[in-house]
């Protein structure tokens, strides 16, 4: 396993580091700009305090920001009502969520690699405070145009930030057992900051006006900074080395080169990685393009909860949408036992380096798939079954919950299993096939959704709920087959060949 493997999922959104973390480019084994092996200044070299801080403030900001994507699911009824929208086109005030997540698709494949050249600090917190900014017009908007507008950008604002954890990630932590638990973390932050926007903005809404679900975050955000500014340093490898540079002025002309090169790829080069690779690679291997639709199928599943959990418990007990709201709880629930999980099959994951005879002392991709097969085939696939039959009036409502609960844990062993695989296995050319993958979970949350009423209405909720266990089957024997024949996939590929070497 190598080190960083191109910024885990900050690159799920398109950037590329076609090889190792820039800090190890810079460092003292390779240019000889660090100051030995043990420079202070190395972020690999940072205290485990600082890092934690760090990991644990980009982590907070991914799930908060997160909330500002479903929040506004819970006052649907009032911003229907407000703008004018007929049940008959309800629907449409899905578009509130879709523009938001269509942001999030598009935006990072440009944005990333920018953030990569000149740096992670200060870029965030521009981006944050635009972010912020536009939520503003969301809290006062006086039509329904300004909301989709102005999702637009606080979901393109969003997906920047919530994908760049995963590079600082890659940028302080070495391989090993913490960065694969903050990896973790870093999914589960992705996971729940969306599954629990429906329980924040129905507790807020409940009591008050919609538009204090905006005011609220505004308010939120607004305090975060603060710490955004103390907690998040600068960690990429190049970009202090460039500063260190200009400090003490003695980089000859033949590093400074290479590291302005490193540090500022060119504008072509960047689209190439950041959109041309991705794309083939989605058209060209196999195991990007059906792990795509296994992530994707799962992002989505948490978005089309925001509609089809609401419709299930008000219709069969009459529940309100406060109500409807909060009991998305249960689905974040499941994704923390899927995170508690994720230590065990970290476990798994570095014992299996005892048994690789391909190489030695590494541990075996296929290992990262272990969990993601009960989570296939207990937690989706008997997580939809359970809730679709469970879905009865006559039943206890803690019944269905049990099935949120068991697609939660579900998809979150899948989406870590699915990035972590394809980091291992094509190391040096994973940005591009977790970028592909990020885009389809992207499209999938923005407009599998937009499906859900009209699934749920005609089909009923027990079958409607089944097509989706059904689906849910089909993917999950997807780790099954690679456990068998996952090294003579990889054997086969040209992508995974080119990256071994």
């Amino acid at each position: 396993m190598q080190v960083d493997l191109e910024g885990q999922r900050l690159n799920q959104a398109g950037v590329g580091r076609d090889a190792v973390s820039s800090n190890d480019h810079c460092s003292w084994e390779g240019s000889g700009n660090w100051e030995g092996p043990n420079d202070p200044q190395n972020p690999f070299n940072w205290a485990p305090s600082k890092k934690w801080l760090v990991t644990l403030t980009a982590c907070l900001i991914t799930f908060t920001v997160g909330v500002n994507g479903t929040a506004i699911v819970s006052a649907t009824e009032s911003i229907n009502k407000r703008f004018g929208i007929s049940y008959e086109h309800s629907s449409n005030s899905y578009w509130t969520i879709t523009s938001w997540n269509m942001g999030a698709a598009i935006i990072p494949l440009f944005a990333l690699p920018l953030m990569e050249s000149f740096g992670i600090r200060y870029s965030y917190m521009m981006i944050y405070l635009i972010f912020v900014i536009f939520i503003i017009p969301q809290a006062v908007a006086q039509n329904f145009a300004t909301l989709i507008v102005t999702r637009v950008i606080t979901g393109s604002c969003a997906g920047v930030l919530e994908n760049i954890t995963g590079g600082i990630i890659s940028d302080i932590w070495r391989d090993g057992k913490r960065k694969s638990f903050a990896m973790a973390l870093y999914v589960w932050s992705l996971l729940a900051g969306v599954s629990i926007g429906p329980v924040i903005g129905g507790a807020i809404s409940h009591s008050m006006s919609w538009r204090w679900i905006f005011f609220a975050q505004i308010i939120f955000y607004g305090a975060c900074f603060p710490l955004i500014y103390l907690a998040i340093p600068e960690v990429r490898g190049s970009v202090l080395l460039g500063q260190k540079a200009k400090r003490i002025g003695k980089l000859n002309n033949k590093i400074s080169h290479a590291q302005s090169k490193l540090g500022k790829p060119s504008l072509a080069e960047l689209s190439r990685v950041a959109i041309i690779r991705p794309l083939r690679m989605l058209f060209t291997e196999w195991v990007v393009f059906f792990f795509m639709l296994w992530s994707a199928f799962c992002f989505g599943t948490v978005f089309l909860f925001t509609q089809s959990v609401a419709q299930t418990y008000s219709t069969n007990y009459r529940w309100s949408s406060f109500l409807t709201g909060s009991i998305q709880a249960v689905v974040v629930i499941g994704q923390l036992f899927g995170l508690l999980a994720s230590i065990y099959q970290d476990s798994l994951y570095f014992r299996s380096a005892s048994r690789n005879t391909e190489s030695q002392f590494h541990p075996i991709p296929e290992a990262r798939l272990y969990l993601s097969i009960p989570g296939g085939f207990i937690g989706l696939t008997a997580g939809f079954f359970w809730y679709a039959w469970t879905s009865f009036p006559s039943l206890h409502w803690i019944l269905p919950s049990i099935g949120l609960a068991l697609v939660g844990f579900g998809t979150f062993t899948v989406v870590s299993a699915v990035s972590n695989y394809l980091i291992d296995s094509y190391s040096k050319y994973a940005a591009s096939a977790l970028a592909a993958v990020a885009f389809g979970e992207n499209v999938f949350a923005a407009f599998l959704p937009l499906a859900s009423q009209s699934m749920y209405t005609n089909l009923g909720f027990q079958w409607a709920s089944s097509i989706l266990g059904f689906i849910a089957l089909s993917l999950s024997f997807l780790p099954v087959v690679l456990i068998f024949y996952g090294k003579s996939i990889r054997e086969r590929s040209p992508f995974m060949i080119e990256a071994s070497r």
